[in-house]
């Protein structure tokens, strides 16, 4: 009798040795360092740096807080470098507690900076695809698509490096999301921790309110979709894992956060406490009286970087609207030929340089937000072929992303964004937005293309015929992908050419052309303009035809697999890699050091002889937007994207119209007259403009009052806006405004005779003074009044200081001889630090903890699956 037939089993697959299913991840890890490598080539190979502008500006006024970090090994909390004084908190502070610093290390494998940047934004964009299950092959297109987006590389262009080590690890987040709904929501909470916590690190709350965003919006999605199909219990629970990974995130950059959160209060991004507007500036209307209770940017200063609708294009197509605003053009092109018989021939090139090819709406741009054109058309295929969950959520994003970074040009919508949603007008450059954009579109785009590669099955024996080979038939589902991907090159590449059309009716006009010199031939440089985006729109069209072409033919059994994501990771290097170059290029880098960017000016060398302990300096030319002033010296300007507020409106109010009656009596009597505000400042110093001979002058200001003084009277206001009008008819040197709804006054009159103070020591977090007081007595010193953290002390014991004259501080002195000291001892940095240092410890506990749970599940015999998730491959 035979024996009964008993169906297999699934053998459970035999688990692989470690290193043999890490060596293509470390070989994949291997390829993208040299990318990095290569492309800051003259960096790593040719000792040279990249010319940052905002980086220059960090040096010049982070130099005080660095030098005393290196000098003392203690933080400076407060510097002098800029505005007269203003904590480090957003400039460079560092938090003891926060452990992670060594964790960057590892994402950045040590490599020099920038070098690092790019590194860490492929390395975790590979992290994100390999998360998920992809192919090595199919991470590495992924890494390549995220991390040479054409952003990423202009804002290491102009110095914004936070800003790139934030975007850098936000692809982290987004692996620990997905993993979280998806896979396995432990080691999926673990890797969004972690990714968070990097993110958060970076320091860049714009990026990271965006990424936030872009979260959010999944969040929804899930939720929809969890209540129609019945697993509201499930959400519930991943969302608490997350919710948890982010406490743990806050926490580790909680003292970074604190500190941020407070100082907002009392910068730019909080609540201006005056009612009258601001002085119209020449050739401007006045501006709208201030809403009572609104805190948060300005509207118009906030929407001032707007993408334009039409430019939302440069998504598929670089440089449709010329590119950066300035950028070359070639001898023999139609402004070049013009100018050659304008410009004196040897200099002609260089002049070239810098044409303002750029025509779109924003007031300058260093290039366009270029997602690539073989990413949008897997992205435009992923709309078709991903799961309805993912691409529901990623092209809502997406389409999010663009309406919020139109700004001004779809006011209807972003007005009320601005004026209701939590946080919203806090940040600036809403074209910034399109991070959001640059994050989904090419992780849609990765997984279309890896549910393209998964779908042909494993070639089979041919059948022939009279031996011959029969065509194939293709199965539904390779059938279905045909003809979405027919639909999909139908779309990206007609969008191209209606781009084509639509600009031959352009006249190709910028706002700048009205800047232009007179004489300057502005109808060649339209011509080039249209030159430039015609020659673009058909290098998209090449880039979309032939990742089509690739993947028809992979579809058609023509390539394998291996062949087809290779040929496709190459296409998508070549369009982004080439793109890149136009904006951070050759032309980049530089061979000059930090020090030599700061090579002091004869100037600069007359003041830096005054051997006086503690005075500022006003450099009259663009005072307010640059900080090379406050490398070598106390600013009275600097550059910094979130000054007080209340420094802003002096500087709106009382400086700027000082600076135009210095300079009127500068150029009258040479004389720089009696500049009250500067002279309360303790400006020593101002620094003219460059004259005829490129040569700045130090000009000495007798008036300045010194670091600390007796006054006669106190001239008592009631609210903000008196305080500060008062400073246009006050006499410093005797006279304390004070604003007694905040601080009463029990005495307005004192008599100074005979009462003197000196400052005898500083560094920037404390200051002391011996004072010798004939009389009860009230002393303005000429340093920035900020309530929290700054604490005054008399012969050692803390005594209430107050506010004069808008900014400066004050403080009742008894009769007698004492030592006045004013420290600065914000709590929230030491709560902070605290609060950084347990989170830390718990974050590498979670972290050791998923690493092992990981090893173990892995290690775990399993029956064999698909390389590619099919949850997220779906249709």
């Amino acid at each position: 009798m035979p024996s009964p037939v008993v169906s297999p089993t699934p053998a459970a697959a035999v688990p692989q040795p470690l290193w043999s299913r890490l060596l293509p991840h470390l070989l994949a890890v291997a390829f993208l360092l040299v990318l990095a490598v290569l492309y800051f080539s003259p960096i790593v190979f040719g000792g040279k740096t990249l010319s940052q502008h905002d980086i220059v500006q960090f040096n010049g006024g982070a130099r005080e807080a660095l030098l005393f970090r290196e000098n003392t090994g203690q933080e400076a909390l407060w510097t002098n470098s800029m505005f007269s004084g203003m904590p480090t908190y957003l400039i460079s502070t560092r938090f003891p507690g926060d452990l992670t610093v060594y964790l960057t290390n590892i994402f950045t494998f040590g490599l020099p900076p920038i070098v690092a940047n790019l590194f860490a934004a492929l390395f975790c964009g590979y992290l994100l695809f390999a998360a998920l299950g992809m192919r090595p092959l199919v991470s590495l297109v992924g890494a390549i698509a995220i991390g040479f987006t054409s952003y990423n590389l202009i804002i290491l262009a102009a110095g914004h490096n936070s800003k790139s080590y934030a975007l850098a690890y936000a692809p982290l987040v987004l692996a620990g999301l997905l993993v979280t709904f998806r896979r396995n929501w432990l080691i999926g909470g673990v890797l969004f921790a972690l990714g968070l916590t990097m993110n958060i690190r970076a320091n860049h709350l714009q990026i990271t309110y965006y990424l936030l965003l872009l979260v959010l919006v999944f969040g929804i999605v899930e939720l929809i979709f969890a209540l129609r199909e019945k697993r509201l219990g499930e959400f519930l629970r991943n969302t608490a894992v997350l919710a948890v990974g982010a406490l743990l995130a806050v926490g580790v950059s909680f003292g970074r956060l604190y500190t941020t959160a407070e100082y907002g209060k009392y910068s730019i991004r909080g609540k201006s406490e005056l009612k009258t507007p601001a002085p119209a500036q020449p050739g401007q209307p006045a501006a709208a009286p201030a809403e009572e209770g609104g805190s948060g940017l300005d509207h118009d200063y906030a929407f001032s970087y707007s993408y334009g609708v039409g430019e939302t294009i440069t998504l598929l197509v670089p440089n449709y609207y010329g590119g950066a605003s300035t950028g070359k053009l070639d001898a023999d092109s139609n402004t070049g030929k013009a100018l050659s018989g304008m410009v004196d021939p040897g200099q002609l090139d260089q002049y070239l340089a810098g044409m303002p090819t750029y025509w779109g709406d924003q007031p300058i741009t260093s290039g366009p937000v270029y997602v690539g054109a073989v990413v949008v058309l897997l992205f435009v295929l992923g709309v078709f072929v991903a799961d309805r969950r993912t691409r529901t959520w990623l092209l809502a994003a997406t389409i999010f992303s663009i309406i919020l970074a139109w700004g001004k040009n779809f006011a209807s919508f972003n007005d009320l964004m601005f004026d209701f949603f939590p946080g919203y007008n806090k940040f600036r450059a809403v074209s910034m937005a399109l991070t959001i954009a640059q994050l989904a579109m090419p992780l849609l785009a990765v997984l279309a293309l890896a549910r393209v590669l998964r779908a042909r099955p494993a070639a089979a024996a041919v059948p022939t015929v009279a031996g011959l080979p029969v065509a194939q038939k293709d199965t539904p589902e390779v059938a279905g992908l045909r003809r979405h991907l027919l639909m999909a090159t139908g779309i990206t590449a007609g969008l191209c050419l209606l781009a084509l059309v639509l600009g031959l009716g352009s006249d190709f006009a910028g706002p700048v052309d009205a800047q232009l010199p007179q004489g300057f031939p502005l109808d060649a440089l339209r011509q080039d303009r249209a030159a430039l985006m015609r020659t673009d729109v058909f290098r998209s069209i090449f880039f979309i035809v032939a990742t089509a072409g690739v993947l028809w033919f992979y579809l058609g059994r023509k390539l394998s697999l291996t062949v087809a994501a290779s040929l496709v990771g190459l296409l998508t290097l070549a369009d982004l890699w080439t793109a890149d170059k136009r904006y951070l290029g050759e032309n980049n880098f530089t061979t000059q050091t930090i020090t030599e960017q700061f090579t002091p000016t004869k100037a600069d060398e007359q003041i830096l002889a005054d051997k006086t302990l503690h005075y500022r300096v006003l450099n009259l030319s663009n005072p307010f937007n640059d900080a090379q002033t406050s490398y070598l010296h106390k600013s009275i300007g600097g550059y910094h994207g979130a000054k007080l507020r209340r420094y802003q409106e002096l500087i709106e109010r009382q400086i700027s119209p000082e600076m135009q009656q210095l300079f009127q009596q500068l150029s009258t009597t040479g004389q720089v007259g009696n500049p009250r505000v500067l002279n309360m400042l303790n400006a020593r110093y101002f620094i003219s403009p460059p004259q005829q001979n490129g040569e700045t002058q130090a000009i000495p200001n007798a008036g300045a009052l010194g670091n600390a003084w007796f006054v006669s009277k106190v001239q008592p206001v009631q609210n903000p806006d008196q305080e500060i009008a008062a400073l246009s008819t006050f006499d410093p040197a005797t006279t304390a405004v004070v604003d007694v709804s905040k601080f009463p006054q029990q005495t307005t009159s004192y008599d100074p005779t005979g009462s003197t103070i000196q400052l005898t020591s500083y560094s920037p977090n404390e200051l002391k003074y011996t004072a010798n007081a004939a009389r009860p007595g009230l002393v303005v010193f000429s340093e920035i009044y900020y309530a929290d953290g700054w604490n005054a002390y008399i012969d050692g014991k803390l005594v209430p200081h107050l506010r004069a004259n808008f900014v400066l501080r004050a403080l009742p002195v008894p009769a007698g001889q004492h030592t006045i000291e004013f420290k600065f001892e914000p709590k929230e940095y030491r709560i902070g630090n605290t609060i950084s240092l347990v989170s830390s410890v718990l974050l590498f506990l979670v972290i050791i903890g998923g690493v092992v749970f990981a090893l173990r599940r892995s290690s775990a015999p399993a029956v064999a699956v698909a390389a590619d998730d099919d949850d997220l491959l779906a249709a």
